[in-house]
C-alpha cells in the first residue's frame, strides 16, 4: 500500500496534487458503479428500471448518512493526527466503525418496515412494487458495507493517503461491473436474479472491499484496537464525530430537494427543456469532477494543519484551492462553450432539446467556479470543525440564491434567464462563503 503523505510537513500544491488525482479516478469508478447498475437493470425491461428510479430517494438519504459519517471522521481524525494524538487516533477510528455499522444496521432495519409506504406516498404504481421490495431487502442490508466502505476510505484520507481509498473505490466498481451481469441475468449454475441480483452484487463488491479496507486499517496502518470498550471513552468519540457528520449529512440531502423544486420550474418550459436540463445537470457532475476530488482532499489537509497549528498553511491551502478552482473551471466553461455545436449532438438527436442544450452550455458554466468555491468553503468549514457554517453556506446557496433567482428569471426572462439566475446566485454565494471563511481564519 502506498506511503502516505506528510501533511503538516510537505510543500502545499505538490501534496494537493499528489492527493486530488487518485481521488479523481475513485469518483469517476463509482460514477460508474451507478451507471453500471442502471446499465444492467435497464435491459430487463421499462418495469425494472422505473422501480430502481424510485428507491434513488431512499437510497441517497442513507448514501447522505454516509458522506456525513465520512466528514465527520476525516474532519475529527485529522485533528488528532495533526496533534500527534496516535492512540486516541486509533482509538476514535476503531468506535467510528462501530458507530457506522450500528447507525446503518438501525436505520436500515427501519427502512424495511417503511419502505412500502414511502414509495406509495412517492406515486409508486402498484405493478412496481415486487420489484422495489426485491432490490431494496438485499439493498438495506447492503448499505452497511456501502457506509463501512466510506467511513474506512475517510479514515485513509485523514492519514493523507488517498491512493488506498481510491483503490478500494476503484476495486469495488470493478467487481460491481462483473458481478451484475452473471447476478442479473444468469450464467451456467448460476440462476438470474433480475432486480435483486443488481443489489446482490452490490452487496458483494461492498463485502470484499470492506474487508480488505478494514485488514489494511488493523495490519498495515494500525488504526483497528481490539479489546475491551470503555463507554465512557466510547460515547464521548462518538459524539466528537456526529457533532460534524448530522450538519454534513443534513447539508448534503438539501441538494436533491433544491434541484428537485428546480426541476419542477423547469418543467413549465416543457418536456424538451427538462430533458436538456437533466443532460446539463450529468455534464455538470463531470466538468467538476476534479474540484469535487479536491473537495475530497483539502478537508484533511486542512484538519491536520489545524491541530498541529500550522494556520498559515491552512490559509495557504485554501487560497490556492480557490484559485485553482476559479481558474479551472473557466478553462472548462471555455472549452465547452466554444465547442458546444461538437457536444451536443453527443447527447441529443432532438433539435428543440438541442437548442436549450446549447443555451445551458453557453451560460450556466459560467458559474462553475463560484460553484466549486462554495463546496470548497464548506468542507473547509468541516474541517475546521465548524459543521454548521458549512451548512449555513448550503441553505444560502439553495434557498436563498439559487431557488429564488433561478425562479425570478425564469418568471421574468424564460428559460434563459433561469440559466442567468443560477449564475448569478452561484457568484453571489461564493463571496459569501469566501468572505466568511477569509474572516474565520483570521479568528483562527
Amino acid at each position: 500500500m502506498s506511503k502516505a503523505a506528510d501533511l503538516t510537513n510537505d510543500p502545499i500544491r505538490p501534496t494537493l496534487v499528489r492527493m486530488t488525482v487518485p481521488m479523481m479516478f475513485g469518483m469517476i469508478s463509482l460514477m460508474l458503479f451507478n451507471l453500471a447498475d442502471a446499465w444492467f437493470v435497464g435491459r430487463l425491461g421499462t418495469w425494472p428500471l422505473a422501480a430502481l428510479s424510485f428507491t434513488f430517494p431512499i437510497s441517497f438519504s442513507l448514501t447522505s448518512l454516509a458522506i456525513g459519517l465520512g466528514v465527520g471522521t476525516s474532519a475529527t481524525l485529522a485533528r488528532l493526527i495533526g496533534r500527534g494524538e496516535k492512540q486516541r487516533v486509533a482509538r476514535l477510528a476503531t468506535d467510528n466503525l462501530l458507530m457506522a455499522v450500528l447507525i446503518t444496521a438501525v436505520v436500515g432495519f427501519i427502512g424495511q418496515f417503511l419502505l412500502i409506504p414511502i414509495v406509495e406516498l412517492m406515486g409508486a404504481a402498484e405493478y412496481l412494487i415486487p420489484y422495489i421490495d426485491a432490490y431494496m431487502s438485499v439493498w438495506f442490508f447492503a448499505a452497511i458495507f456501502m457506509v463501512l466502505n466510506m467511513v474506512c476510505n475517510s479514515t485513509f484520507r485523514s492519514m493523507g493517503d488517498t491512493r488506498t481509498s481510491a483503490a478500494l473505490m476503484l476495486g469495488s466498481s470493478i467487481l460491481n461491473f462483473i458481478l451484475d451481469p452473471i447476478l442479473i441475468f444468469g450464467w451456467g449454475a448460476i440462476p438470474a436474479m433480475g432486480i435483486q441480483g443488481a443489489a446482490i452484487a452490490s452487496l458483494i463488491a461492498w463485502a470484499i472491499t470492506s474487508v480488505l479496507a478494514i485488514w489494511v486499517l488493523f495490519v498495515r496502518k494500525k488504526m483497528i484496537l481490539l479489546g475491551v470498550l470503555d463507554p465512557s471513552v466510547l460515547f464521548k468519540n462518538w459524539r466528537a464525530v456526529l457533532k460534524i457528520s448530522l450538519p454534513a449529512a443534513l447539508s448534503n440531502m438539501m441538494t436533491p430537494l433544491a434541484n428537485g423544486i428546480l426541476t419542477a420550474i423547469v418543467a413549465q418550459h416543457g418536456a424538451a427543456a427538462v430533458a436538456a436540463f437533466g443532460v446539463g445537470s450529468r455534464i455538470e457532475s463531470l466538468a467538476l469532477l476534479v474540484c469535487l476530488a479536491l473537495s475530497m482532499t483539502l478537508p484533511p489537509f486542512i484538519s491536520q494543519n489545524l491541530g498541529a497549528k500550522q494556520i498559515s498553511r491552512v490559509k495557504s491551502a485554501y487560497s490556492d484551492a480557490v484559485f485553482f478552482a476559479l481558474s479551472w473551471q473557466l478553462l472548462i466553461y471555455l472549452l465547452l462553450a466554444l465547442g458546444a455545436g461538437l457536444w451536443v449532438p453527443l447527447f441529443t438527436n432532438d433539435s428543440e432539446v438541442g437548442r436549450w442544450l446549447v443555451l445551458w452550455m453557453l451560460i450556466v458554466p459560467l458559474g462553475f467556479g463560484f460553484q466549486a468555491t462554495t463546496f470548497l468553503s464548506s468542507s473547509s468549514f468541516n474541517a475546521l470543525h465548524l459543521p454548521y457554517h458549512a451548512m449555513r453556506v448550503s441553505i444560502v446557496r439553495l434557498f436563498l440564491f439559487y431557488i429564488p433567482l433561478g425562479w425570478l428569471g425564469s418568471t421574468l426572462f424564460d428559460l434563459k434567464g433561469l440559466f442567468i439566475g443560477l449564475v448569478v446566485a452561484n457568484a453571489l454565494t461564493a463571496l459569501f462563503a469566501w468572505f466568511w471563511m477569509i474572516r474565520t481564519l483570521k479568528r483562527v
